[in-house]
């Protein structure tokens, strides 16, 4: 046995893929409601762009299960939220907001350059990760439940809270593409600290993501499409497999109607990415139609 065959042996013996997954195998994993994918549009800024999105989406007659805030919490006004978490709960979907502090917003250039690609949006400094969590805890004081988690170490901060009490224990995290994981290590890594889904890297290759599926039992969340910012390419004939290898898996659509991440979406915006998701529900019904769509209102 050769060196690599030993590493790939210790990997097998702790219950990690021994490689990439390039026989690409059914996942048997599913969501509690026995459903194999949802659909999460992301990039929705505020209430009157959320509004126009969930009657667009009810006039496709198609479930939604997340919304997902990018610009985070502290560029919203109480009144903002107060009027999102409502609109989440008559829609029966999941409202998902960014937390505020990131290396966008901190005093730092680090992020505008080269090195900041590589960074992420991790946070810099323990004040940083004070602020994150002061965020949070607003956010909760409104009725928020859901939140976007750009750094590891809040992260786990954050799940020893809920552990604690210090924040409700029905609180779920969801770790961004910004952080910038990609393999099953790192999945499994974030789902022992407190990730409640994940979302690896946009251009992460089928073979990849069958691996991470292995390794962990949390929700993947996959970009079908992206905004220019993130290299603007659209997976929608790759979406059937990503729900047969990687359920339960939430499908973020509708993002390459936005030239950034955190683009300020309009109203016609909001009708545009609606229109994306119908598209990727075409390709389902035509190339796998006996996926499982959860219905709608499952969103735990």
């Amino acid at each position: 046995m050769n060196s690599m065959e030993e590493t790939r042996a210790f990997l097998k013996k702790i219950g990690l893929p021994e490689g990439d997954a390039y026989s690409l195998p059914t996942s048997d994993k599913r969501f509690s409601d026995g459903g194999q994918y949802r659909f999460e549009v992301p990039g929705i800024q505020g209430p009157k762009v959320m509004k126009a999105l969930l009657e667009s989406m009810d006039e496709y007659g198609i479930a939604l299960h997340r919304v997902t805030q990018t610009q985070g919490i502290m560029r919203l006004t109480d009144s903002e939220i107060a009027q999102m978490v409502e609109l989440a709960a008559q829609w029966q979907t999941d409202l998902i907001l960014a937390i505020g502090p990131r290396a966008t917003t901190d005093t730092s250039a680090s992020v505008n350059t080269p090195e900041g690609v590589r960074m992420g949006y991790r946070l810099r400094g323990q004040e940083q990760i004070v602020r994150a969590v002061e965020d949070v805890k607003r956010a909760v004081r409104l009725g928020c439940r859901s939140f976007l988690v750009y750094d590891e170490g809040c992260l786990w901060l954050l799940n020893e809270m809920r552990k604690a009490g210090e924040i409700p224990a029905e609180c779920h995290f969801k770790v961004s593409a910004h952080a910038g994981h990609g393999n099953p290590c790192a999945a499994k890594l974030l789902e022992s600290i407190g990730a409640n889904s994940i979302n690896p890297v946009r251009d992460i290759q089928l073979q990849m993501l069958a691996s991470m599926r292995q390794a962990v039992n949390v929700p993947i969340d996959i970009h079908t499409e992206n905004p220019k910012s993130t290299g603007g390419f659209i997976r929608h004939y790759e979406v059937p497999e990503m729900i047969r290898i990687a359920a339960p898996i939430y499908l973020k659509t509708g993002g390459s109607v936005a030239q950034t991440h955190s683009w300020d979406s309009t109203v016609d915006d909001a009708k545009k990415r609606a229109k994306q998701v119908s598209l990727v529900k075409r390709m389902i019904d035509e190339y796998y139609p006996e996926a499982v769509q959860s219905p709608k209102g499952s969103i735990r």
